[in-house]
């Protein structure tokens, strides 16, 4: 047997049957790559031969700039690649030990991967950092080279390096193809949104998130961290509002829990952007502050009715408190980017509500409750604006005509998004996609392919339209997920958006790319991410 078929690198099937649930023959529906990375890079050149990494002395070497990202990195990845040995060498424990020297494809030792950081680090990801890398992988004199303008794409780079190791059938020896790899995304916004006010999550659970994010080159962190049903978030200013609106008082996240998240992903390359949703989504700070929320009234006897709707823009107390708390956000949250919200307001309640009528009456706004609404977001926006912070906003916010400054990112979440995306960038806005990448929407088994079809820039544009998209998010809601299954509701799923915003490929294949997710979704079983599979019938070892 030759040792490719062995190590399964270079024969990979593609005759792949995904769609007949009668298939009689044994085996996996969907048969794994070997070695191959996700999401896929920009530009691959594979060369003759195989490489073999001996764990017991292969090493990660610093041989240009370094600082604390770097030298966590080499240690996380070091680890990742004796774990791959330690998972190979029980795989074929029981299997006879082929000898990587017989065959003429082998090309040589990989003793090192020398990784060469050419600028100084950036303490912080941003919105426009450099995550591109150059990895290259041959026989020559038995080191590799990992090289990156930043500590991002040293980042990136050294994850690439990782899903290339297989199992080479020589005990805990790994192989991995001869190639050059040339990686960048393709665009810098590449988010996953995670709801811990419908369920709490543990601590714990966001950090193993942060960790799936960096196997899927993922960048940003949008914590939707406060809604109606909860106010977990523990303001330092404000206590009473996680003290009185969280679901149970250990139910919270302290700033330094806040803290220790932001440093964990920043040792990852990712950006933390809270969200806090106003003027709707806003009921679990009535459990301290109900003199803030508009209290709504029975049509029939012109009298309240005891419940609570949004915060009431009419309310003199409001925008100074609302100044006071975003001021501590700003503190809280290092990222120059805060998500407002601004989406689902319920105006049956203010449509209820006497003052409020008489206040849109003297205003004349006419009925029109969406003007109520945009006035809060216009003087949500100019503190924010005071506050130095850039404002990302739902699509209602723009839908409703809120005067929007230039640098405001509208999110599109629903409706035709071909038609949002070109209304957004016509009218010269910066937007993110998520109406295509929402996790809580079920299918049966293997649904990744519809996350998977969703190309974020075809829609009827212009290049410079097009400029102005920065990426998206895949979003996880969080009314039927907590600790239990949110991992694998999330995962392989998300993979699938991951690589439509960093791949450049526009038309991928749907074959190769189920293949690809087979492999990936064991990579992150194996580290411990419980992603679901993602086709049908199969296996991992782990």
């Amino acid at each position: 047997m030759m040792f490719w078929t062995l190590l399964g690198i270079l024969c990979v099937s593609t005759s792949v049957v995904i769609s007949n649930p009668y298939r009689v023959n044994p085996g996996p529906l969907v048969t794994a790559t070997r070695g191959e990375p996700w999401p896929q890079p920009y530009q691959t050149t594979k060369h003759d031969g195989f490489l073999i990494l001996r764990p017991s002395v292969f090493q990660i070497l610093i041989t240009g700039e370094t600082c604390d990202i770097l030298e966590d990195a080499v240690q996380r990845y070091t680890a990742i690649v004796t774990l791959e040995a330690s998972v190979a060498s029980r795989e074929l424990r029981s299997a006879p030990r082929a000898h990587a020297r017989q065959y003429s494809s082998f090309a040589g030792n990989l003793a090192s991967l020398n990784v060469r950081l050419i600028n100084p680090c950036e303490d912080m990801p941003h919105l426009n950092m450099n995550e591109s890398y150059v990895l290259d992988v041959r026989n020559t004199t038995e080191a590799g080279s990992l090289m990156a303008k930043s500590i991002w794409g040293i980042l990136r780079g050294l994850e690439t390096f990782t899903h290339l190791l297989s199992r080479s059938g020589d005990g805990p020896n790994l192989a991995l193809k001869c190639q050059t790899i040339i990686d960048k995304p393709l665009l810098q916004h590449r988010g996953l949104l995670l709801d811990t006010s419908r369920h709490y999550l543990p601590i714990s659970d966001i950090l193993r998130t942060l960790d799936a994010m960096s196997y899927n080159k993922m960048n940003v962190f949008h914590w939707h961290i406060t809604d109606d049903q909860s106010f977990p978030y523990q303001s330092t200013r404000f206590p009473e509002l996680s003290a009185k609106g969280a679901f149970h008082p250990t139910l919270t996240y302290t700033r330094e829990n806040v803290q220790k998240i932001i440093e964990y992903a920043r040792y990852r390359g990712i950006r933390v952007i809270p969200e806090f949703d106003t003027p709707g989504h806003t009921r679990s700070w009535g459990e301290s502050h109900p003199d803030l929320l508009t209290p709504c009234y029975n049509d029939s006897t012109g009298a309240p009715d005891g419940t609570l709707g949004p915060l009431d823009p009419t309310e003199s107390k409001l925008y100074p408190f609302i100044r006071e708390l975003f001021a501590e956000i700003g503190v809280t949250f290092p990222e120059r980017y805060i998500h407002l919200g601004g989406d689902e307001v319920p105006f049956d309640c203010w449509a209820s509500n006497p003052r409020i009528r008489q206040y849109m009456h003297e205003h004349h706004m006419n009925d029109s409750y969406e003007q109520l609404e945009a006035e809060y977001i216009q003087n949500l926006l100019n503190i924010t604006r005071d506050l130095n912070m850039t404002s990302i906003v739902w699509q209602e916010v723009f839908d409703n005509g809120v005067h929007l400054s230039p640098e405001t990112v509208v999110h599109v979440w629903t409706g035709n998004q071909k038609s949002k995306l070109a209304a957004v960038t016509k009218a010269g806005f910066h937007v993110l996609l998520s109406a295509c990448w929402y996790l809580d929407h079920l299918q049966n088994g293997g649904d990744w392919r519809k996350f998977y079809a969703c190309d974020p820039l075809a829609f009827p544009s212009t290049v410079q339209q097009r400029e102005l998209v920065l990426g998206g998010e895949a979003c996880m809601w969080g009314e039927v997920v907590d600790s239990t299954n949110v991992h694998p509701r999330i995962w392989p799923r998300a993979s699938a958006a991951a690589e439509r915003l960093w791949s450049h490929e526009r038309n991928p294949s749907v074959i190769y790319a189920a293949q690809r997710l087979e492999e990936h979704a064991c990579r992150m079983n194996r580290r411990g991410i419980p992603a679901q599979p993602p086709n049908g019938p199969g296996f991992c070892i782990q």
